[in-house]
């Protein structure tokens, strides 16, 4: 797949209020800091597309950027901010999973990891509760760039290994660098793909 446009949309305070479009949408999360705006502008072509900042925790609505008028990447609040207050982590958390639940245009959603550390409990128990809810989902281990290729084939490794401990069966799984562009077109081919299926939309 060759994007040719990206393009921000609209901001939305809870999912009843995103807009209502007949396209698939692909969402991005995962804990504050693990490079998600990054990924975005690294798969839209667009440096400027999905604002960084080195202040984890900036995102506090779902924002919905269209990708050559056809399908939408959604970029979802971090979870597990501990400086949030007590009020805000339970706001975002509503909203989030209000979204993820409660949306039929989400086609997937991809969650993002920092492939230099271990598994955490939080993002386990996230990925359990995907599992629950039968929610499409798939594991993008990010700044892989930081580490050489050797750790990097063993730290993701031995993090899929762990996963298996508590799943028959992996998700689809990204290896990736915003810096370096690894895993671009291997998660672009696998939305043009998903792009084939029926859209739902309600």
């Amino acid at each position: 797949m060759n994007i040719t446009s990206a393009k921000f949309l609209t901001s939305s305070p809870s999912y009843d209020k995103c807009p209502d479009l007949k396209m698939h949408e692909y969402a991005f999360i995962g804990r504050s800091n693990v490079g998600k705006s990054s990924l975005i502008n690294m798969l839209t072509g667009n440096s400027s597309l999905a604002k960084t900042s080195s202040t984890p925790g900036k995102t506090m609505l779902i924002n919905h950027f269209v990708v050559d008028d056809s399908w939408c990447i959604v970029d979802l609040p971090g979870y597990g901010y501990a400086q949030r207050s007590k009020e805000d982590r339970k706001r975002l958390e509503i909203m989030i999973k209000d979204y993820i639940l409660n949306r039929p245009q989400m086609t997937n959603l991809f969650v993002l990891i920092d492939g230099r550390h271990k598994p955490q409990k939080i993002d386990l128990e996230f990925f359990d509760w995907l599992g629950e809810n039968g929610i499409p989902f798939s594991i993008v281990f990010t700044k892989l760039d930081k580490l050489s290729s050797t750790a990097a084939k063993k730290v993701t490794g031995d993090y899929l290994v762990s996963l298996l401990e508590r799943w028959e069966e992996l998700p689809p799984v990204f290896r990736t660098s915003s810096v370096d562009k690894r895993g671009r077109q291997a998660i672009l081919d696998y939305i043009q793909e998903m792009n084939l299926l029926p859209i739902q939309t309600e």
